[in-house]
C-alpha cells in the first residue's frame, strides 16, 4: 500500500511540475505573403510564447480547397476576394471576422535587357509565365489584363503562357530565364535576384488586388486564433507588411 502511495505521489507531482502543452494555431496564408507571415509570426511569438504556429503557404485555391476538405486552419489568408466567398458561402469562415489585410500591385517582370515596357508589347515574347488562373490569384489578375488588352486567346492560342502553381513558382520561373517574363506582385518582384520590373499592369484593367483574413469556423472559438487576428492590426504587423511592400489596406 505504501509503495502504491508513493508511486501515485510521484506521478501526480510529474503530471503538476510539466509545463502545459503549447496551443498549436494553423495558419492558411497566401503564398505571396510567406516572407511578410514569417516575420509576423516572429514577432506574435515573442507576446506569445507558448502559442505553436504552423503556417501552410499556398495559391489562395488550394488553400481554399484543403480547408474545404476539411485540412486544419484556424484563419485564412486569401490573395483576393474570390475564394473567401467561397469558404463563406460554404460556411468555413466566420463571416462576421473577414476583413481586408492589405493591397498589392500587378507587375510583369523579365530580363531587364528584354525591350518590353507594356502589356500590349508581350506579344513578341515565346514563354510568358503566370499563376494557373482557376486557383491562383494573380493569374487571375493577369488573365483579366490580357483580356481586357484582347491578348490572352492569341497568346494562349500560341501555346506562349507558362502556367505556375503559385505566383513565387512564376516568379522563380522568370528568376532563372525559364520564360521570358512573368506576371506577379510587386512585393514578389522585389525578392527576384536576376528578373526585373519590366512594367505595371494598369489596375484599371483587373479586379482589385487585395488580401482578405478571417478565422474559420473553427478558428472563431479558438482564443489563438482571436489573440493572432487583432495581432495582425497591430502597428507592429502592419509595419512588417510595409516593410515588405505591401499597401495599407485603407
Amino acid at each position: 500500500m505504501l509503495i502504491k502511495q508513493l508511486f501515485w505521489a510521484v506521478l501526480l507531482t510529474a503530471a503538476w511540475s510539466a509545463p502545459a502543452s503549447a496551443a498549436t494555431l494553423y495558419l492558411s496564408v497566401a503564398a505571396s505573403m510567406t516572407d511578410a507571415f514569417t516575420d509576423i509570426i516572429a514577432s506574435f511569438a515573442k507576446s506569445y510564447p507558448d502559442v505553436r504556429v504552423l503556417p501552410n503557404f499556398a495559391s489562395s485555391g488550394a488553400l481554399a480547397k484543403q480547408i474545404a476538405q476539411g485540412a486544419p486552419a484556424d484563419l485564412y489568408v486569401s490573395a483576393n476576394t474570390k475564394w473567401m466567398q467561397y469558404l463563406m458561402d460554404n460556411n468555413l469562415v466566420d463571416e462576421s471576422t473577414n476583413r481586408v489585410l492589405a493591397r498589392n500591385t500587378l507587375v510583369f517582370v523579365g530580363d531587364p535587357r528584354l525591350n518590353i515596357s507594356a502589356l500590349d508589347e508581350i506579344g513578341s515574347l515565346d514563354r510568358i509565365g503566370l499563376g494557373t488562373p482557376q486557383s491562383v490569384p494573380a493569374g487571375q489578375y493577369a488573365r483579366q489584363a490580357m483580356e481586357a488588352a484582347g491578348i490572352y486567346e492569341p497568346l494562349a492560342a500560341q501555346r506562349k503562357l507558362v502556367f505556375a502553381k503559385d505566383v513565387r513558382q512564376a516568379l522563380i520561373h522568370a528568376d532563372r530565364g525559364e520564360v521570358d517574363g512573368s506576371f506577379v506582385y510587386r512585393t514578389d518582384a522585389l525578392l527576384a535576384r536576376n528578373a526585373k520590373i519590366l512594367f505595371t499592369v494598369p489596375a484599371a484593367l483587373h479586379d482589385p488586388v487585395c488580401y482578405p483574413v478571417a478565422l474559420t469556423a473553427s478558428g472563431s472559438g479558438k482564443t489563438e486564433a482571436i489573440a493572432f487576428q487583432a495581432f495582425l492590426a497591430s502597428d507592429q504587423a502592419r509595419d512588417i507588411l510595409q516593410e515588405h511592400g505591401f499597401e495599407p489596406a485603407q
